[in-house]
């Protein structure tokens, strides 16, 4: 089963230094045991966009999105046996967030892909 984690908050700035060297160590470990697949953290606001349908109208606005409380930092997906061991891997995760960068505050969303349609 795969799984994505979508890790949100509205913290400014990025990561600090030894959290992102506890990130660095557990993506290793997970990549070397074959259970992440893919991981990254995204650009700032301001070097996105935002492509809208509404009102039967296609829209695009370049960021930064003055409106937008929490953002995206950045995702991962991984390969594991069932919901239990995805969410042990999430609160893993979030845990390093606890212990190296206690002011940060944010959600990790998990969701189970659905199957492609290849």
């Amino acid at each position: 089963m795969r799984f994505m984690f979508i890790v949100t908050s509205s913290h400014q700035g990025g990561p600090s230094e030894a959290l992102l060297t506890e990130m660095h160590k557990l993506a290793d470990r997970e990549i070397k045991a074959g259970r992440m697949l893919d991981n990254a953290g995204l650009m700032p606001l301001a070097a996105g966009a935002r492509i809208r349908v509404a009102g039967g109208e296609l829209s695009v606005v370049d960021g930064p999105f003055v409106e937008t409380k929490e953002v995206i930092g950045g995702y991962a997906i991984f390969e594991l046996p069932g919901r239990a061991e995805a969410l042990a891997s999430a609160k893993e995760f979030m845990q390093l967030h606890k212990d190296f960068m206690p002011e940060w505050e944010g959600v990790c969303e998990m969701r189970q892909v659905a199957a492609g349609m290849s």
